[in-house]
C-alpha cells in the first residue's frame, strides 16, 4: 500500500511538472497604425466604444482628456501619441481600452482597433533587454510570435501618465 502511495505522488509531480511548463498568457491584440501589440487580458477592466472625452487643460498632447465610466473618472491617453506615432485618425473600429495600471489605477488606452485574444505560451514569447531604448521602445517589454507575426506587448509597468 505505501508503494501505490508513492507511485501515486510521483505521477501527481510529473504531472504538476508538465502543466508548470508550458504556462501560457493570454493577449488582447491591438492594432496602432499597422503594427499589433499586445496587453495582457488579466489588466484589461472594459473596453468601450470611441466616446466623448472631456479635455482637460495644460495637459500633455497624449493625454486627452478624461471619461465618465460608471461614476469614476477615467484618464484617456492615445497610445499612438505616447509612442510618438501620428495623431490618432477615429474610425468605426476605434477603441478605448480601460486598463488597471499598477500606479496610476485605471487608465483608458485610445487604440485603432482591437483585434482578438491570443493565447501564447512563454516559448513564444522573447523578452528585450532594456539597453539602450528609445521612448516608444520602452513601452514594450517582449515580443509574442502568433501564427507567424509578430505581437509587441506593452509592459504597463512603464507607462505612466507623465512625460517620458
Amino acid at each position: 500500500m505505501e508503494l501505490s502511495t508513492v507511485n501515486n505522488n510521483q505521477n501527481v509531480l510529473e504531472e504538476e511538472g508538465k502543466s508548470n511548463e508550458g504556462e501560457t498568457i493570454q493577449f488582447i491584440v491591438v492594432r496602432l497604425g499597422e503594427e499589433q501589440y499586445g496587453i495582457n487580458i488579466r489588466n484589461i477592466d472594459n473596453i468601450v466604444k470611441m466616446q466623448h472625452i472631456t479635455r482637460v487643460p495644460k495637459m500633455p498632447p497624449y493625454l486627452k482628456g478624461v471619461i465618465n465610466m460608471r461614476g469614476e473618472v477615467i484618464p484617456v491617453l492615445s497610445m499612438r501619441l505616447k509612442m510618438g506615432l501620428e495623431e490618432d485618425v477615429i474610425t468605426k473600429a476605434t477603441r478605448i481600452l480601460v486598463v488597471r495600471l499598477e500606479e496610476e489605477g485605471n487608465v483608458g488606452f485610445i487604440v485603432d482597433e482591437v483585434k482578438e485574444v491570443v493565447t501564447l505560451a512563454d516559448t513564444d514569447i522573447e523578452r528585450i533587454s532594456r539597453d539602450n531604448m528609445s521612448s516608444r521602445e520602452s513601452l514594450i517589454n517582449a515580443v509574442g510570435k502568433h501564427n507567424g507575426e509578430l505581437i509587441s506587448i506593452f509592459d504597463l509597468a512603464a507607462i505612466s501618465l507623465e512625460e517620458n
